[in-house]
């Protein structure tokens, strides 16, 4: 998998790492979805966004494999807001992927003190 979060949410919704269009709308949105993670208790405690492509998954989860999770719910996250399916069946089954990661990084927040 890509390093570059920018990058692999891009790879992860059908879109070139070399297709530069969407970066400014993405990056925004990925910098919500961080915010959402901060309040989860995850990551610095000041918080984290990115900038561009050199931002990695690697500054962020320090190595932690127990954040690992926080890719996929990254990923649905900024699906959600930057291209909802049209099917509300889909639409469901992401916004209950974002529930249960939500609910599983909150453990590991919380639980194991990660």
């Amino acid at each position: 998998m890509e390093d570059s979060i920018l990058n692999s949410v891009k790879l992860s919704l059908g879109i070139a790492s070399d297709y530069t269009y969407f970066d400014d709308q993405l990056i925004m949105h990925i910098n919500t979805a961080f915010a959402v993670l901060n309040q989860l208790g995850v990551g610095p405690k000041d918080g984290y966004q990115i900038s561009g492509p050199d931002d990695s998954w690697s500054d962020y989860t320090k190595s932690n494999k127990q954040l690992n999770m926080v890719k996929t719910y990254m990923y649905a996250k900024v699906r959600l807001i930057f291209d909802p399916p049209q099917s509300s069946a889909v639409k469901e089954c992401l916004n209950e992927t974002v529930k249960e990661y939500e609910s599983r990084i909150r453990y590991e927040t919380e639980i194991r003190g990660v």
